[in-house]
């Protein structure tokens, strides 16, 4: 949540859809942590958060990881339906040219990272590419629904 005098002011005669509270409080949809020295870090977004069995996965920190290993080119952690845990993570990595990614070695690779076995995916999706906004943004809500079709055949 933040407040400043440079907030945006609201749409006119459509209060419902301005997102700020009565005190002027706007909801960014942003999950932040205050560090140590007092800096304010993004850590992902509230749509973003995979809740298996009740914990919260740091969806953007395994992100980050995953970039920075040699063979991808691109990473995207999505959720997908679990009966008993409620959600489950799914890495869908694009790898770069001329090299390939299996699910045991990403989670090898996460753990040499020291990420706490339950952050780690159950599943992985390779894909040639991922779906994105004309600007870029990865569509992640495309992810997700294509990860139901699979496991569910749509239902």
């Amino acid at each position: 949540m933040v407040r400043s005098c440079s907030n945006f002011g609201g749409y006119l005669r459509r209060p419902h859809l301005n997102g700020t509270d009565a005190e002027g409080w706007f909801d960014t949809g942003d999950l932040a942590r205050v560090d140590e020295r007092g800096y304010v870090r993004i850590t992902g977004r509230s749509k973003d958060v995979i809740i298996r069995g009740g914990e919260n996965i740091p969806v953007v920190e395994i992100e980050s990881l995953l970039y920075r290993h040699p063979a991808i080119a691109l990473a995207a952690i999505v959720a997908y339906p679990d009966e008993r845990l409620g959600e489950r993570a799914c890495a869908v990595v694009v790898p770069k040219p001329g090299q390939t990614i299996d699910l045991l070695t990403i989670v090898e690779y996460l753990k040499s990272e020291k990420v706490a076995i339950q952050y780690i995916p159950e599943r992985l999706v390779v894909r040639e590419s991922i779906p994105s906004t004309p600007s870029g943004k990865m569509q992640k809500f495309k992810l997700r629904e294509m990860l139901r079709e699979e496991l569910l055949g749509g239902q």
